[in-house]
């Protein structure tokens, strides 16, 4: 049989052991080395049942499956699969709860949340550069082969990288917390939320292979998450062929939407875009955004024409009392007939009823000068 490349899935603790004397010598050899590899990467190797792991990390069984379950790891009956890096994870967060540092349902918020980042970054690791560099260099040679000394070679400098990321993330976070006026303000904060849709995508699914709808959806998930970034927004999540953003400052939004567009418009390979951009009240949970301010950007995307940007009516509030836009195309010049070198321009559209919101008044957003 063909090897196959050594994931981080695939070597779960789920995975039955090698089989024994007997069995096939190609698959025997293949979870020998999926195991030196699941060791290498964890730095340590499978020795406890989860009842063993429990009782040696000084916690309950049912909260060590909570966690467990929480971090994304299937349930492994009694098979000594946990290792003592497992034990160690344990005994650290069961740690902080006794400590009083954290609740129990927070432990295992912290756990779910961690897990669920980790496990798409990790995937992302595999599926986008690893099993490339896997590709056996030679005839003959195994991805089992190749594997090893790969991740003995990379995991050191990914760990630091990780880590030096997360650090400027938390910090960057830790800030918005310092920044927030109450306790209130943290789950309930007013934003600017945009997302960005690209047009036609279905019709794409059925008319391109998968290889290239593939690469389609990377370059649009890359592409804005950068332009995101670069105007300082912060991009929440990517759902394929859409994209949600969010801005503490109107007019970072603003810019963000309209840069995603001159940006996408400029590929030639890249469908439409349209955006849609709403201020208000979001509560915010998990690294996620949710309530009305959110369904209504979500509700303006659907409705946005090609390449264009739809803000509501709060967000065109808060660009005209910043002075970002006019009141109106005529409050838009001096007196002696200049621009008044406002950056935006605001077109009123007819209002129209969305089930669940009401009657929305939309506003068609443009840079000074693209619209007359």
């Amino acid at each position: 049989m063909r090897a196959r490349a050594v994931t981080v899935s695939e070597s779960d603790p789920g995975r039955p052991e090698p089989t024994a004397a007997g069995g096939d010598p190609a698959e025997d050899e293949e979870n020998s080395v999926a195991l030196r590899v699941e060791a290498l990467i964890i730095g340590a190797e499978r020795q406890y049942t989860p009842f063993q792991a429990a009782r040696a990390a000084g916690v309950p069984l049912d909260l060590a499956s909570r966690f467990w379950r929480a971090m994304g790891f299937p349930d492994v009956g009694q098979a000594r699969a946990l290792t003592e890096a497992d034990v160690l994870a344990l005994r650290r967060l069961a740690g902080l709860v006794e400590a009083g540092l954290l609740s129990e349902s927070m432990a295992v918020q912290v756990a779910r949340s961690t897990g669920q980042t980790t496990a798409r970054l990790a995937d992302w690791q595999i599926d986008s550069f690893l099993e490339g560099l896997t590709e056996p260099p030679e005839p003959g040679m195994t991805r089992s082969e190749v594997a090893y000394p790969l991740v003995e070679l990379l995991l050191p400098e990914l760990q630091e990288f990780l880590v030096y990321v997360w650090r400027r993330q938390l910090a960057a976070a830790t800030g918005r917390v310092v920044q927030a006026q109450d306790d209130a303000e943290m789950v309930d904060r007013r934003l600017a939320i945009g997302f960005a849709d690209l047009v036609g995508f279905t019709r794409l699914t059925r008319r391109l292979e998968e290889e290239q709808l593939g690469e389609l959806v990377e370059a649009f998930e890359t592409t804005a998450a950068d332009q995101i970034a670069a105007e300082g927004g912060r991009l929440i999540k990517t759902l394929g062929d859409e994209v949600l953003f969010a801005a503490d400052d109107p007019g970072l939004a603003a810019d963000i939407g309209l840069r995603l567009v001159e940006t996408l418009g400029d590929d030639p390979m890249m469908p439409e875009l349209r955006v849609g951009i709403a201020f208000g009240t979001v509560t915010t949970r998990m690294g996620d955004v949710f309530g009305n301010t959110v369904n209504l950007a979500s509700r303006l995307t659907s409705i946005a024409p090609k390449d264009m940007v739809l803000v509501d009516g709060v967000m065109r509030e808060e660009l005209t009392g910043a002075g970002l836009a006019p009141q109106s195309e005529k409050a838009a010049d001096t007196a002696d007939g200049r621009s008044a070198g406002y950056r935006f321009a605001l077109q009123p559209l007819y209002q129209r009823p969305v089930r669940g919101l009401g009657i929305i008044e939309p506003w068609l957003l443009s840079r000074r000068g693209e619209t007359s």
